[in-house]
């Protein structure tokens, strides 16, 4: 990953869910699979890295992680609704504790006036309670959407983490 800042939030992750004997699922979109190649670069992560969804598309959002096609109908693909049903739907579809999920518009086309390109909505679930979304628009080229959606995605599963292990430290 190019991103310096990745790393350092990866090792943090892995100890914090190691330290938890927690497991992680990814629910990818827009990022196509690079949330899992950048935990699958630390060497280890087997111990607490459970499985990865790469559902570009709409019917695989619907068919692997269970995002009702209503939702995608009523709030489109990229949105914190469906965020929230992916990070919930990869819990669901795996055996892991936390998730993450995101879906986006990176570029160069696809964007809206609504959703202009570098929109990208993030889910991060966690068992037994509610997933937390975020709405986010990015500056910068295709490449450069993708890599700071990786590291939002990456930053927000440390603070949950983290908040999970200190619940008092919101």
């Amino acid at each position: 990953m190019a991103d310096p800042r990745i790393q350092p939030l990866l090792l943090q992750l892995s100890e914090q869910l190691i330290q938890q004997n927690r497991l992680l699922v990814t629910a990818e979109s827009c990022t196509g699979g690079g949330i899992a190649y950048a935990i699958t670069e630390l060497p280890g992560s087997s111990d607490w890295f459970e499985r990865g969804f790469v559902t570009y598309s709409n019917p695989a959002k619907q068919e692997q992680l269970g995002v009702p096609h209503e939702l995608i109908a009523r709030h489109g693909a990229v949105s914190e609704q469906v965020a929230a049903a992916m990070a919930v739907g990869a819990l669901q579809h795996s055996h892991a504790d936390y998730s993450v999920a995101v879906t986006g518009v990176a570029g160069p086309d696809g964007g809206t006036e609504e959703k202009p390109v570098g929109t990208v909505c993030f889910g991060w679930g966690q068992r037994g309670a509610e997933a937390r979304t975020a709405r986010v628009v990015f500056d910068g080229d295709r490449q450069q959407v993708r890599e700071l959606s990786i590291l939002t995605a990456l930053q927000g599963l440390a603070d949950q983490v983290e908040q999970s292990e200190n619940p008092g430290s919101e």
